[in-house]
């Protein structure tokens, strides 16, 4: 009897102590993060890679989000990557690399690969 209980109390152990990685869409994103304050003085066209949490995501298809870290919010467009982000929960944290898109004022980052 105290196999049993030996050989089960190991088993759940093994299972609690699962470390998983964060599930990635697109390319891994690497390299260190900068903020959404800091996008106003990067130039366009430039790879950024950006940390926060997906406060809003595109109801329908899942193309878009908006990331915002404690300096300020970005829309994150995530269709020419080839991925969405439907199934992305709001409020997850996420860390995001991508291209900064500029038209006028608006910023937006053209993704390619997002870690949640």
């Amino acid at each position: 009897m105290r196999f049993v209980e030996f050989t089960l109390s190991a088993l759940l152990l093994g299972l609690g102590c699962d470390i998983r990685e964060a599930p990635i869409l697109g390319r891994p994103p690497t390299g260190e993060a900068q903020t959404v304050s800091s996008m106003k003085r990067v130039d366009a066209g430039s790879q950024v890679l950006l940390s926060g949490v997906m406060v809003e995501k595109c109801p329908v298809a899942g193309c878009w989000f908006r990331l915002r870290d404690n300096t300020g919010t970005i829309k994150v467009d995530t269709r020419s990557a080839g991925f969405v982000v439907a199934r992305v929960p709001v409020n997850s944290k996420l860390t995001v690399s991508g291209k900064l898109i500029a038209d006028g004022d608006d910023l937006t980052i053209e993704a390619l690969g997002v870690r949640y």
